[in-house]
């Protein structure tokens, strides 16, 4: 399965985007899928999660009320809404995937066994 991330882009503060991840190669139904970012010179980290067997849909702290993670799986890609931008989620935006996380790892970037090659966000204040 390949991932390809699209969407990044220039933004003003209090504004928004849209990222999308598309896959090809298997089907994504029944993997988690999320979404990571990295600012510069920080670690990844974080930023949203599902699986359709967790039957929910998990943020982080930061982008919770913000961020919406939602799949296509008839288009085999998911997606990622940002609203209420601030210059605080400037980062390169990757989605993951995988068909082994469990609930408890779902949050941490080593469970992801496939990535997409990241697109940058950049928000201006």
């Amino acid at each position: 399965v390949q991932l390809q991330a699209s969407g990044g882009g220039l933004v003003q503060a209090g504004g928004y985007l849209s990222l999308s991840c598309a896959a090809s190669g298997r089907t994504l139904s029944n993997y988690a899928v999320a979404w990571f970012r990295q600012a510069p010179g920080k670690e990844r980290e974080f930023v949203a999660a599902t699986r359709r067997s967790w039957g929910s849909t998990f943020y982080a702290d930061s982008v919770k009320g913000r961020f919406t993670l939602s799949r296509d799986n008839a288009k085999n890609a998911l997606y990622l809404q940002m609203d209420s931008l601030s210059p605080e989620d400037t980062a390169v935006y990757y989605c993951a995937a995988s068909s082994g996380v469990i609930l408890s790892e779902s949050r941490a970037a080593r469970a992801y066994a496939l990535w997409g090659q990241g697109t940058l966000v950049t928000v201006s204040s």
